[in-house]
């Protein structure tokens, strides 16, 4: 169950203008568990995208709007490459030209075996070209491109711990005995600062001698040798 559900997340967005093609792509990609969204058109899966295409004699046309729809997550696209109006490789560079949607990646299918398509789409970018009909063993394939759009790295830079970055927090975490604050002494007359000068000259004096009469220090050892 966990498994069925992580590959659930996964939504695809197929796109062609032959009914049957859709039916079997989207019963393909639901056996492997994944939510499926089919459009008949290149214009269609650009409007579902918010890139909509807009005529050329249009007044006033809007920018695309990708952020309408950040409640839409497609993790692949998937599309014919003879569709009327709009090819598969047209609609696969305005995908690639979009800084929001650029990582998606888009598979083209065709009936047709043509090398230099094929080429020309692989060039500018797509992640995998095939030819119809579409098995489920090519669809098995495409897992690890879907699996790339949801790592945490693919949105984002991953921040790389290393062991000096590690070690340089603990001791920003840890304060140093400079940065501690010195509690303040307030003196009100120069008698209380030479009293203080003068124990603290004793405590010295005690120090040092009291080092000096240690017997580790008056008594040298010497191993294997004996003193005259």
């Amino acid at each position: 169950m966990g498994m069925a559900a992580a590959e659930q997340q996964f939504h695809v967005l197929a796109v062609d203008d032959s009914l049957i093609d859709r039916k079997l792509i989207e019963r393909l990609f639901r056996t492997s568990a994944c939510q499926v969204t089919t459009v008949d058109s290149e214009n269609k899966a650009l409007e579902f995208l918010g890139l909509q295409e807009h005529e050329h004699n249009h007044p006033n046309p809007p920018c695309a709007c990708p952020h309408n729809h950040q409640e839409v997550e497609v993790n692949l696209i998937i599309t014919d490459y003879c569709m009327p109006g709009m090819t598969g490789y047209d609609l696969l560079k305005k995908i690639k030209e979009s800084s929001s949607f650029r990582n998606i990646p888009v598979v083209i299918m065709s009936s047709e075996n043509v090398p230099s398509r094929i080429n020309r789409c692989l060039e500018e970018g797509a992640e995998e070209f095939f030819l119809k009909p579409v098995r489920l063993s090519d669809v098995n394939k495409l897992k690890p491109h879907m699996m790339k759009t949801k790592c945490k790295s693919f949105h984002e830079p991953e921040k790389i711990v290393t062991k000096e970055n590690q070690e340089s927090s603990e001791i920003e975490k840890v304060p140093s005995e400079q940065s501690q604050p010195q509690p303040k002494i307030e003196l009100d007359s120069i008698e209380q600062i030479q009293q203080i000068q003068q124990s603290q000259g004793n405590n010295n004096k005690r120090k040092s001698i009291e080092e000096g009469l240690s017997p580790e220090r008056t008594r040298p050892r010497y191993s294997g040798l004996t003193t005259v």
